[in-house]
């Protein structure tokens, strides 16, 4: 296993906890088998919602760079 690897597979853990942790927190457990209650309401993310969201975003970003890295350097 090379060391793009190993950090893709980090960062794709954290995403996991932090996608089910924002499912978690709303009014609408969608991961968790919840209904579709709420599911048209807009909210304000604030506090730590908002810092769950922002991260998952730059989670996000840095997950694709790194696979894109990976097809373009596979031995590094």
């Amino acid at each position: 296993m090379n060391a793009l690897t190993i950090a893709q597979i980090a960062i794709s853990i954290a995403l996991i906890v932090l996608i089910a942790l924002q499912e978690q927190s709303s009014d609408t457990p969608g991961v968790f088998g919840g209904g579709a209650g709420g599911s048209g309401s807009y909210h304000t993310r604030r506090g730590l919602e908002k810092f769950f969201f922002g991260a998952t975003i730059v989670l996000t970003a840095a997950f694709i760079a790194l696979a894109a890295l990976n097809l373009v350097l596979p031995s590094l």
